[in-house]
């Protein structure tokens, strides 16, 4: 007997007879691209076809093949093909539910694609006519809500997710997608809350879930009430809440695993050896090479819990095992080709050891402390499009953390200390840090150590003015929380003035570069008021009185740079330039520096004289420090513990925007033919009773 090979719905005999034969599904789909009813002389039509075995490949290729003309001729044909796909989600039989939730999607990519550049109007017109739009828009909202909620099959769940996140993204801008009106009338919120609240369905659907809804959250957000912003919003489950957190956690941590595994893979590899070998000069080169995709859409699920939900910020410090140490089981991986954008779930098994009862041998950790590392890499090249967004995000993020009062209570825990292992860019002038000798701490130490590394890291030409206010921001909001509770926090403070210091140094010597780009003074300005701020109210916040010496010596220590930053200012404020008003403030902030540098430079070079030294250590200027503070005078200055809290609407919107599309783009992407595959499917229904 002669094998048959299949190819795109046709089958030919490998003999010598050369006339194809077609699948009977691919049979069936023709009829229904004709103008007549297909039921009309076979009145079982539509129940037999959903017991064929979709192809989904042939019948999105056969809509795509069609003009708009072509199409509106069997437009009756295909309403009659979505009405049965709805009516077939109650069978009984699963076979013919899976059936058609897959020839759903493929009717609603397959149509969306050809009528790009008509209105949404027009889709649903097309799909379902708008007489029976809204009754059968309901009944699949119904249906999809019943299966996912139900104890039935976890593809089916599984299949009814792919098909809501192939509803949601089948355009790039999801606010133009008209049919989500019907999602937004008909919500499923509850069903992905029951998902996420359940450890099974979780494991199985969790990273699904939480997509789909970062993606309803963001539909038409500023344009009129969206009830997935509105519920999401007043959450208070426990359960459902450490569910989100769960799976955005483990998320975030498969990146960081995979990103720790690059790392190590390429330090033992030969470059590294060559490095070593001629030294550090090819450091930075060699480090572009450590890339893994970065995960937007489940940092934007993140962004949104944290933002809209206080009741969430408790997730962020609900304790887990470390997910990176644990042991996961070892059984084969699958070949799958590399998602874009890391928008790929992570495995199940992984997801699963997530939720072991906690060992006291295993480091504990937190969402946060992930959330912390996966910035701590992602911030680290700005370069690259996808993880400048990423970094924008992760401090958007932190800038809500740092707003927030019960964050920033758990932040500055004295009983809450981690030893939280942040990655950091390798750099000629600095030896890599032992993960070791890591001490323990309270979290916000770790989010200081994240922005003073971020400092000390991007001053280059590319200038990411932006992530600097982000981050000079994020700093003033933490210090404000300690002055106004009277936290005094154990932390190296240094590192904080040196990187501010060497910030503005930066800034003065590329001043015309980067104001043919940059408005810098705002960047100045906010850096002087960080110093003013501990030199106003440091004794209220700073751990000792020496810390507050520390301060008045590094001032000192650093005056030619504020020297050098008050001339620069001075004369552009003199000028009738465009920087006259920006310059001129940052003028009048630096009166206090200015009188500190100017009060105790004529006390140390008296007291080098009369001792004849010719120069003092730090433990002599720190004395003369101490005994000249009485006659020093300051002037008080207004607002420096106070700021302008977030807004997304008025700032950021058109960064969500475009952020949303991307993620949009790259999750329709991984809806590919393989992930819709049928096999498991018909494995797991193998009988039809």
């Amino acid at each position: 007997m002669a094998q048959t090979e299949k190819k795109g719905g046709l089958l030919r005999k490998s003999s010598a007879s050369k006339k194809p034969l077609k699948e009977k599904v691919v049979l069936m789909y023709d009829e229904i691209f004709t103008t007549e009813d297909p039921s009309k002389c076979n009145p079982r039509f539509w129940e037999e076809l959903f017991l064929m075995k979709v192809n989904l490949e042939y019948l999105e290729g056969k809509l795509e093949a069609l003009d708009g003309e072509e199409l509106m001729k069997i437009k009756d044909n295909i309403n009659c093909l979505f009405q049965h796909c709805i009516q077939a989600l109650g069978e009984e039989h699963p076979i013919r539910v899976v059936n058609a939730l897959q020839t759903l999607c493929a009717l609603i990519r397959g149509v969306h694609q050809k009528n790009k550049s008509t209105s949404g109007f027009d889709i649903i017109n097309m799909l379902v006519g708008f007489d029976k739009a809204e009754l059968c828009m309901k009944n699949l909202m119904e249906s999809l809500d019943s299966l996912l909620c139900a104890e039935g099959s976890e593809s089916l769940k599984s299949l009814c997710l792919k098909l809501l996140l192939c509803l949601v993204t089948v355009t790039d801008n999801i606010s133009q997608n008209t049919i989500l009106e019907y999602v937004m009338i008909n919500s499923i919120f509850e069903a992905i809350l029951q998902i996420l609240s359940s450890p099974l369905s979780r494991r199985e659907h969790g990273y699904d879930a939480v997509v789909l809804l970062a993606l309803l959250v963001n539909y038409r957000k500023y344009e009129s009430v969206n009830p997935y912003i509105v519920k999401l919003s007043i959450v208070d489950d426990e359960a459902t809440l450490n569910g989100m957190g769960l799976v955005i956690a483990q998320a975030l941590s498969e990146y960081n695993r995979q990103y720790k595994d690059k790392e190590e893979e390429h330090q033992s590899g030969f470059l590294s050896a060559l490095t070593n070998m001629v030294g550090s000069m090819f450091i930075a080169d060699a480090d572009e090479k450590i890339s893994v995709q970065t995960n937007e859409a489940i940092l934007l699920a993140l962004y949104e819990a944290v933002h809209l939900n206080r009741n969430f910020i408790t997730v962020l410090a609900q304790s887990h095992p470390e997910m990176g140490l644990m042991t996961t089981p070892t059984s084969p991986i699958p070949m799958t080709p590399v998602t874009p954008l890391g928008t790929t779930p992570p495995s199940s098994d992984v997801i699963s050891s997530a939720e072991l009862p906690l060992d006291a041998d295993v480091q504990t950790s937190n969402l946060l402390i992930t959330f912390l590392k996966y910035s701590s890499i992602v911030m680290q090249d700005t370069k690259d499009e996808h993880r400048l967004h990423s970094g924008k995000l992760c401090l958007i993020i932190l800038t809500c953390i740092a707003e927030d009062q019960y964050a920033n209570a758990f932040l500055h825990d004295d009983n809450m200390n981690f030893r939280v292992n942040l990655h950091r860019m390798p750099m000629r002038h600095r030896k890599k840090a032992a993960d070791k000798n890591l001490p323990c701490r309270p979290l916000v130490c770790a989010v200081l150590d994240l922005m003073v590394e971020f400092i000390v890291t991007h001053m280059m030409k590319e200038f990411p003015m932006d992530l600097y206010v982000r981050c000079i921001q994020i700093v003033h909001k933490l210090l404000c929380y300690q002055k106004k509770c009277r936290v005094r926090l154990h932390y190296t403070w240094r590192e904080l003035w040196s990187a501010l210091i060497n910030l503005l140094k930066f800034l003065m010597s590329n001043e015309t570069v980067l104001l043919a780009k940059h408005n810098i003074f705002t960047l100045a300005l906010m850096v002087v008021n960080l110093f003013n701020m501990f030199i106003t109210y440091g004794d209220t916040f700073l751990p000792t009185p020496s810390s507050y010496d520390e301060l008045y010596y590094e001032i000192i220590r650093m005056h030619q740079n504020f020297d050098n930053l008050y001339s620069m200012v001075l004369r552009l404020s003199t000028n009738a330039g465009q920087w006259k008003e920006p310059a001129s403030k940052v003028t009048h902030a630096l009166v206090n520096i200015r009188a500190i540098i100017n009060h105790f430079n004529p006390k140390i070079e008296s007291y080098a004289a009369v001792n004849h030294i010719s120069q003092l250590s730090e433990d002599q200027v720190l004395e003369v420090v101490r005994s000249n503070y009485d006659t020093l005078t300051l002037k008080l200055q207004d607002g420096l513990d106070q700021y302008e809290r977030y807004s997304e609407q008025h700032k950021e919107a058109a960064f969500f925007k475009e952020l949303v599309r991307s993620i949009s783009i790259n999750v329709r992407k991984n809806l590919a033919f393989n992930t819709l595959s049928q096999e498991l499917l018909l494995k797991e229904f193998s009988t039809i009773s």
